[in-house]
């Protein structure tokens, strides 16, 4: 699949079977998946994890859920900066583990091949 050039829901590919987390929007796009592997959700890719009401309420809502995610991947949960405020650190946390998400999806969305489309 060509991701930077589908636009597609990931729900909605078909023959994909790939869990989003509740953490993050149902409708993310493998072309927002190659954006937030190459340049990171501080860059503008995925603003739900910047924008620091959506990603407090993210986080109020599925906060130990993102830190769980995090620990599973990383073995520990990095160090915010110094002096981060609240919403920094859901901000923080929650693009970590978003960032961390799309890099674990991105080879399997790069080789699935799309319902009668051949190799």
């Amino acid at each position: 699949m060509d991701l930077w050039n589908t636009e597609t829901a990931i729900s909605d590919i078909p023959g994909l079977d790939l869990d989003v987390p509740a953490w993050i929007s149902d409708d993310i796009a493998p072309s927002d998946i190659a954006a937030i592997v190459q340049g990171g959700c501080a860059s503008g890719a995925y603003m739900p994890a910047v924008t620091y009401h959506t990603a407090l309420k993210t986080m109020a809502e599925h906060g130990d859920d993102v830190l769980q995610y995090i620990e599973d991947a990383l073995g520990e949960l990095p160090q915010p900066p110094r002096d981060t405020s609240w919403s920094g650190l859901a901000v923080f946390y929650l693009s970590t583990a978003v960032e961390l998400w799309a890099s674990s999806v991105e080879s399997i969305l790069e080789e699935h091949e799309p319902e009668g489309e051949a190799a």
